[in-house]
């Protein structure tokens, strides 16, 4: 996995120190058997206190150093596991954020926020203990074979034959539990992604009563990952008692051979306890390689599903450019601009071809999925062009760096989305320098000086997660307010207005033809937020039904002069 380079290069040296204390440690531990033999063959068989009780010492100082070693390997695999994991998710939240809008609707939120937590927490746990066992078990595996050979060529034999027979069983089931686990994350992500969707859709589900009905579906993708995990978990629980059964058998056929060799004197009750006890060291080693197999296979499983995320979205290619022609008459042009979404079979926008001088305002307006958001989402490169392109002060905007084109805009999206912190925080994510006194000029344009004249700590009043401590329209009204702050050249207000009232949505029309230097485009389904526009953009299915003012359209777009004439009757009748 390429994700391995933020280990070997942040965490080399613990990389390799780790399993070379690990191996140390083994090597300590392989001599205890022929120390413990000694004590019987030579100590008791001849009675021999002091010789016993210095081969105890032995023991002791044995036990003592690999504890050292032990604690020492497992300091440097913790320390480069949770590095790496902190590499990889420094950089794995890095390349989501150059994601584009294509990307975000490909993979979905549910999965990148699965992998960036339950995945990568999975892989710090195989690189942890990948560093601590993977030389370890085996080299003690195949050591105490050797030193086995060391005893009596005979018994070793058992070992030599039982080791392959066991490296067979356990490798066929990390095999075959590997796509298991593959699985089992797949339909983890679908089930968050259900519960996501229920938990922010809580109130329209209690609306239309449909509790039940979404608590079965819940129960179905609960209950098909429920049955694969306990698949993968079967092939997984085969591992220790297989292992077991066969190094059981190996000890019994090793003791019923030690015992007449013993007999016959070719073998001394020391040594065939020296090679129980080494056998004793295969079978530990073996139970821990097989749960390192299964650790490992899910941690390869969630590995390769973090790499499919940095595979994916290789982000928007960058120009040079950080400004256009200063004194070049259009602030924004399309020309012939088309965009089809990833895999969608037909454009979203056809042949969109117009100019906005600066300083003007702009209105957008269109039946729903006529592609309005879709053609102001061109504007900040939030999705590219499929054919023709989009220009910025008479240069493409794909010629931009993109952070130089986003300093250019304020967008203000549909939803409006508050973070977590203080009003002053929020209102400071276009220009962190920004003064007390800008942000107040801004909020008096966006109509929201108010919501601060009321907070008793004014700019300093907390914003809970996601804005909740606000109503709909004040939201809408800060949001407007941050997108404000440092003067924008392009504002972008995504049909941002429609939690506001009429009067205040006219007071807020009325603040922004002040902004002489800031060309705005407005979306809205309401003709009266569009009708004193210089430009309106009049969209039907994707093309562009009419371009012009007010009373052009009224005169000359069939679209347009439906839209009004509906909403006129209406607004009549309300008045």
């Amino acid at each position: 996995m390429k994700i391995l380079k933020y280990l070997t290069k942040g965490y080399m040296k613990e990389t390799v120190l780790s399993p070379l204390f690990k191996c140390i440690e083994a090597v300590l531990e392989l001599f205890v058997p022929i120390v413990v033999a000694n004590i019987i063959d030579i100590g008791i068989g001849n009675g021999d206190k002091s010789y016993m009780i210095a081969m105890c010492a032995v023991l002791v100082g044995l036990g003592l150093a690999g504890l050292a070693f032990s604690i020492t390997a497992q300091y440097f695999a913790a320390k480069a596991a949770t590095g790496f994991s902190k590499a990889v998710g420094n950089a794995l939240f890095h390349h989501i954020k150059s994601f584009s809008y294509s990307d975000y609707d490909e993979i979905g939120t549910s999965t990148l926020i699965t992998r960036m937590t339950s995945d990568l927490g999975q892989v710090q746990t195989g690189v942890n203990m990948t560093l601590r066992l993977v030389l370890r078990s085996p080299f003690i595996v195949f050591g105490a074979m050797i030193m086995a050979f060391t005893i009596d060529v005979g018994s070793a034999l058992i070992f030599a034959a039982m080791i392959p027979v066991l490296l067979a069983a356990v490798f066929g089931i990390m095999l075959g539990g590997m796509p298991l686990y593959a699985k089992v994350r797949t339909s983890l992500d679908k089930l968050l992604g259900r519960t996501r969707e229920n938990l922010s859709g809580a109130r329209v589900i209690r609306a239309f009563c449909m509790e039940e009905s979404e608590t079965e579906k819940f129960r179905e993708t609960n209950e098909l990952l429920t049955k694969q995990q306990k698949k993968a978990g079967r092939i997984s629980a085969l591992m220790n008692p297989l292992t077991l059964a066969l190094v059981d058998l190996a000890i019994i056929v090793l003791i019923w051979v030690g015992a007449v060799r013993t007999d016959s004197g070719d073998l001394t009750q020391g040594q065939v306890i020296a090679l129980y006890n080494y056998m004793s060291q295969i079978l530990v080693e073996l139970i821990k390689l097989a749960g390192l197999i299964i650790t490992i296979t899910k941690a390869i499983a969630c590995g390769k599903r973090i790499q499919s995320v940095f595979d994916s979205g290789d982000g928007m290619s960058e120009g040079t450019e950080e400004n256009g022609f200063e004194d070049y008459r259009y602030s924004v042009e399309f020309r012939h601009a088309d965009l089809r979404y990833k895999n969608a079979a037909e454009n979203s926008l056809t042949d969109i071809d117009f100019t906005a001088e600066k300083g003007s305002v702009v209105g957008i307006i269109g039946g729903t999925g006529s592609g309005k958001t879709s053609l102001v989402n061109l504007i900040p490169r939030f999705y590219d062009t499929t054919y023709g392109d989009v220009y910025i002060d008479g240069i493409s905007i794909k010629d931009y760096k993109l952070n130089a084109l986003r300093r250019k805009i304020g967008v203000v999206p549909q939803k409006a989305v508050l973070f977590k912190g203080t009003i002053r925080e929020n209102m400071k994510w276009r220009d962190e320098s920004a003064t007390d006194e800008e942000i107040y000029k801004a909020l008096e344009l966006a109509q929201a000086k108010d919501i601060i004249d009321k907070k008793e700590n004014g700019l300093d009043s907390i914003v809970e997660q996601g804005g909740r401590n606000f109503s709909g329209g004040q939201r809408q009204r800060l949001t407007i307010a941050r997108a404000l702050v440092g003067s924008p050249e392009i504002l972008i207000l995504d049909d941002s207005a429609s939690a506001l009232d009429f009067a205040t949505d006219a007071a807020l029309r009325k603040a922004l033809r002040s902004l002489e230097n800031t060309t705005v485009f407005i979306v809205s389904q309401r003709t009266s937020s569009i009708m004193h526009a210089d430009r309106i953009i009049v969209l039907d299915d994707g093309c562009a039904a009419g371009v012009g003012t007010h009373a052009e359209l009224l005169e000359n777009c069939p679209v347009y002069k439906e839209i009004y004439e509906s909403q006129f009757r209406k607004e009549g009748k309300a008045v």
